[in-house]
């Protein structure tokens, strides 16, 4: 018997009492069947959309979907979705289907499901209820479509995305045909809307199979972000490169730690390179310059798919500055990190490790990108690296006499020669050394 919150329980129960077939489905069965507590419960019930509201007389309720079928009860706090069993119409825009007719029979309602694992459903009565072999599918950690994968993914595009963020979130691979069917209807996801993709692609280059499903489904990703096409293949010619442009990039987002922002950058640093390359006297190959084509790219990116003002910032910036030398020294390191941030700082360096082991292992410089991180962790907890540590401020410089624009500059310069070592942060010797200053006239 699998473990399911009160709310849950309580809705069954008022659908059976009232007579009517009602079953926990979809990803709140999956989750359980997989030993992981579900946090949203949904139901599909033989109950019409009146029948459901009889049978929920005087309890909480929100009609919101109703039309559609739908119903939400509320039980102390926690909703939960209830839905008649339904036949869908024909899908016009590979999104949504143009007309819904109820019916009685549970198979009807499960055959418009997606993935198999997420066409289980379950009651305390009756246990769990496979028609699709979902539970033999999660076993085997197989992401496959209920009945024709083409007809699933031609009815909703989205279900594309969401079978390989399945895979990549659950660490599962995508069953052959399904596979093959995704990558016959990608160019449908031409349809579906940015905040869409985005929200699929977020969740997807998190999971911990993001690198077998980049590899496997590589064509879909190319209808997202044309320029793979090119990057897939394209060898490097170059002794710090074991891996063409595409299998690089791969291993970086595998390499990075899951944050969507940062599995970004990686995804997105090296798409200048094919259109850069050229190839020298000695058959190296070099890329100049593409950084700036990388950001381009990743700029319009970005604003196809509708993401917001932060990781737009930051993925642009760390793509900019990724090739950046960065040495093991103090007065560098300050200066870095007084001129992008400590975050920055910090996430470039994540973003150089995911680079430098995703090249030939001969070239790595993992020691000397831990040697650079020990040291900015001493100078950001011991040592003045912004204006904020400064320990003088405009006010002191002020009442020295120093007016305008003056004392912005003052207080720079002081910054300045405290990050070189040249004096100390301390109070009297930047007063000592600002009073030169302005006998000096800057």
């Amino acid at each position: 018997m699998l473990e399911i919150s009160k709310g849950a329980r309580v809705a069954l129960d008022i659908l059976h009492t009232h007579g009517y077939e009602a079953y926990l489905v979809g990803g709140c069965v999956r989750d359980m069947v997989m030993g992981v507590r579900a946090h949203d419960y949904d139901i599909t019930t033989s109950a019409t959309p009146n029948q459901m509201k009889r049978a929920f007389w005087g309890q909480r309720i929100i009609e919101t979907g109703i039309k559609h079928g739908t119903l939400t009860f509320v039980y102390e706090k926690e909703p939960i979705e209830i839905t008649t069993y339904r036949i869908e119409g024909e899908y016009k825009d590979n999104r949504h289907p143009e007309s819904v007719v109820f019916t009685t029979e549970l198979k009807s309602d499960l055959c418009r499901r997606d993935f198999t694992m997420n066409a289980l459903v379950y009651n305390e009565r009756e246990g769990i209820i496979d028609l699709f072999g979902g539970l033999d599918d999660i076993k085997s950690k197989l992401v496959r479509a209920v009945g024709e994968p083409e007809k699933r993914f031609t009815e909703d595009a989205l279900r594309i995305l969401r079978g390989m963020r399945f895979a990549s979130t659950l660490g599962f691979e995508i069953e052959e045909k399904t596979r093959a069917a995704m990558i016959k209807c990608a160019p449908l996801l031409k349809s579906i809307s940015g905040e869409r993709i985005n929200c699929e692609l977020g969740k997807l280059l998190v999971g911990k199979n993001v690198g077998g499903v980049l590899r496997s489904c590589r064509e879909v990703f190319e209808v997202i972000l044309p320029v793979i096409k090119q990057m897939n293949g394209f060898l490097q010619h170059t002794k710090y490169h074991i891996y063409d442009v595409w299998e690089h990039t791969v291993r970086t987002v595998e390499n990075i730690e899951p944050k969507a922002h940062l599995r970004l950058t990686m995804l997105l640093h090296d798409t200048g390179k094919p259109s850069k390359f050229t190839m020298d006297a000695h058959g190296v190959g070099h890329f100049y310059g593409h950084g700036t084509v990388s950001c381009e790219i990743a700029k319009e990116f970005l604003e196809k798919y509708k993401y917001d003002n932060f990781t737009k910032a930051r993925v642009l910036e760390l793509i900019k500055i990724h090739d950046t030398p960065i040495e093991p020294d103090r007065v560098l390191i300050k200066k870095r990190i007084n001129r992008i941030g400590k975050d920055t700082f910090f996430e470039l360096l994540r973003v150089k490790r995911a680079d430098d082991l995703a090249k030939s292992p001969e070239y790595k410089t993992t020691e000397v990108l831990d040697k650079i991180e020990d040291i900015a962790n001493e100078i950001i907890k011991e040592e003045c690296f912004t204006l904020a540590s400064l320990k003088i401020s405009g006010y002191d410089l002020i009442l020295l006499g120093f007016m305008g624009r003056e004392i912005g500059k003052a207080l720079d310069l002081l910054l300045n020669e405290v990050i070189e070592e040249k004096i100390e942060n301390e109070k009297d010797t930047l007063i000592k050394r600002a009073k030169e200053l302005l006998g000096e006239g800057q």
